[in-house]
């Protein structure tokens, strides 16, 4: 992992009481993505997983489950076997530049080993003060906290 600069980068840790492999699979099978990717009630369907560097992570969101419409369209950079997941949506998964609404963003993921589980880091780092302070405006915490308490249900339920 990279320094983490508090300036330009949010962070968000949490122990999940499930083993890593089962934290990591939770992660890398589109089934078990589209579980936990969104805050509840809406629904996220993946549309592409490719979780290799340079792989594709597309993924849509419903509020009905009918009408789905682009969530996240990113690469990944960096894949360590279950250890560490690197994306941006900065390019786009056809390997184009992009300018995702609402902030471009490179999130590092850590899955490390804890005496009660996984010690689950997200540390999500941006271009600029100004846009780490508008994503964290935006509801860094309340979304990537549901979110992240979603996976931890999921892992922690198939861990039991």
């Amino acid at each position: 992992m990279t320094d983490i600069d508090p300036r330009l980068d949010l962070t968000l840790d949490r122990v999940i009481r499930a083993p890593r492999d089962v934290v990591w699979q939770a992660w890398t099978d589109p089934a078990q993505v589209a579980q936990w990717w969104v805050p509840a009630p809406t629904i996220a369907r993946v549309e592409q997983l490719d979780v290799r560097p340079g792989g594709a992570f597309v993924t849509s969101m419903s509020d009905d489950g009918e009408e789905f419409v682009p969530h996240t369209d990113g690469v990944f950079l960096v894949v360590d076997d279950g250890a560490r997941l690197v994306f941006t949506n900065a390019i786009d998964s056809s390997w184009h530049p992009a300018s995702p609404a609402p902030v471009a963003l490179t999130a590092e993921i850590v899955f490390a080993e804890h005496p009660d589980g996984t010690d689950y880091r997200v540390v999500v780092r941006h271009a600029d003060p100004g846009t780490r302070d508008r994503h964290e405006e935006l509801g860094f915490f309340d979304g990537w906290g549901a979110v992240t308490e979603a996976l931890a249900a999921l892992a922690e339920s198939r861990a039991a």
